[in-house]
This record gives structure tokens, sequence and C-alpha cells, in this order.
């Protein structure tokens, strides 16, 4: 063990056991510690991933299925660490630090009628959120799931979204920017999807994640559906550096992302995302 062991700035070396293919862009990374002990991770909350010799970048827990592990996370290549993430093979061996921040808070839900909204590889985020609610089905009321992606082609856990359109206890709704032959189902922004959704606006509680635009109109559509601005969360994930609220670099007005969020209800990131992004 080094010094630095447990350091919040340390990152414990963790194996790729696999790795699934979601889309064109984006794969599903599941990790393994080389110590056999896993901090669990809560619904919302993020792990900082590091590539030696490349960097580090903050990635939502897309699942876990159990508290020992594995951990799941969902990648989009779009950079250079997200893309050598994505060219990981079994086998191989990276960073990770954390869990850090602020999940979606489900433990203090009990009884409310759950709504997510997802929005791209949003979706990541929300997936722990929605496999808790399943795992944990009667402590919740009606469980709705709207999801908006580019194309059919760009659209994550395609298997898993259709398993669920199946289930009676579900209600999900699935719609893309543009079509493609073959395609048939919505074609609009996500927000279009609500008005359909069942749920008592009194009870419900709506987690939100993806573009910050489109967090901003789903959070007006939910207003408009009679949802206060504290039943509404959202996460945010501007330019975090450390994870730890040391660097600065994510801090909006007199909140860290990494630290204070990166879920937040709408009261509180309303007048932050006011802020223009650099």
């Amino acid at each position: 063990m080094t010094a630095l062991s447990g350091h919040p700035m340390a990152p414990r070396p963790y194996r790729l056991r696999s790795r699934r293919r979601e889309t064109h862009d984006t794969v599903t990374l599941s990790l393994d510690p080389l110590d056999g002990s896993v901090a669990a991770c809560q619904p919302g909350q993020f792990n900082m991933l590091y590539c030696f010799g490349i960097g580090e970048i903050p990635i939502s827990v897309s699942g876990q299925a159990r508290p020992d592990g594995p951990v799941l996370h969902t990648v989009r290549s779009v950079g250079a660490v997200s893309a050598a993430l994505c060219r990981l093979r079994t086998g191989e061996v990276i960073g990770l630090r954390g869990p850090f921040g602020a999940g979606w808070g489900l433990d203090g839900a009990d009884g409310a009628d759950l709504v997510l909204i997802a929005g791209g590889v949003g979706l990541a985020p929300l997936r722990s959120a929605l496999a808790f609610a399943l795992a944990n089905r009667r402590r919740f009321g009606r469980l709705v799931l709207l999801v908006g992606a580019r194309s059919p082609q760009d659209l994550l856990f395609a298997r898993e979204l259709r398993r669920l359109q199946t289930r009676p206890d579900v209600q999900v709704a699935v719609t893309v920017d543009r079509g493609a032959p073959g395609w048939g189902g919505s074609v609009g922004v996500v927000t279009q999807l609500l008005p359909a959704a069942r749920f008592d606006p009194a009870s419900a509680l709506a987690l939100v994640c993806g573009p910050e635009v489109m967090m901003r109109f789903s959070a007006t559509a939910l207003l408009g559906r009679g949802l206060g601005a504290e039943q509404i969360r959202v996460s945010l994930e501007r330019n975090m550096k450390c994870a730890i609220g040391w660097c600065g670099h994510c801090q909006l007005g007199g909140e860290f992302v990494c630290r204070d969020g990166p879920v937040n209800t709408w009261a509180q990131a309303a007048p932050l995302l006011q802020v223009k992004e650099r």
C-alpha cells in the first residue's frame, strides 16, 4: 500500500472485464477492482476514469450489478480520453477514482411517481436509477421513462428498452430527431412525449439528464404539467476536472458541479444554467 492509498486524488487500478458496443461511437465498460474491493455507487454518482499516459475524465455510473461490482460505465467517444476508453481491450487496466457527487436521491422518494427523461447519452446516468426503481418496484408509484435520441442508430440500450416496453408496470416512450428506414416510432423532440405520460404531478419526482438545452425545455414542460421546481432533478456535467472541488474548473455561481452536484433540483440548477458555458 502506498502513502496515497485512500487519497481522493489517487486512482485505484481496475481491470476491464468486458466491453459491449452500444452504438457506433459508444461502449459500455464492465470494470473490476484489482484489489477485490469496490465502493458501492449511488444512482447518479460518477467516477473519474484514468487512461494512463493520456488523462482522466468524469463518467457517470451506468450500472452496478451488486455492491461489490463490477461497475458499469457507458462512454461516448468524443475526445482523446474517451476514445482511448472506447478502445480498451478485455484485461487492460485503467485507474478509477470515486464514487463522487450527489446522486438522484431515490432513497427518500418512497411513494412517488417517477418520471425519467433522457436525451442521448443522458440515458446512461439514468440507467442506474431505473435499475434501482425496478429492483424496488413496490416502493414507488407509476414509473415512466421517456427517451430521445438523434436517430435510431444512436439509441442506447435498445434491447433493454424493448424489453421494458413489454412490462405492464412501466410506461416507456421513445422518439428520435430523425427517422430511418424501418423506424416506426415517434420522430421529434423528447418533450413531445410528456403530454401522454401518466403520472400524478402532486406526487411525482422527475429525473432529467441530457444536453443542457434539452434539460431546460424538459423542466419547462414539467413545470407546465404541474410539478414544482423542487420535484425536478437534473444532472449537470460542466468542466469537471478534479471531482472534489479543488481545481475550480466546474464552479457555477457558488457551486462546484463535481462536489455539490452533479444532481441538483431545478430550483438550484435554473439560475446556475444562466451562466454561459465556455
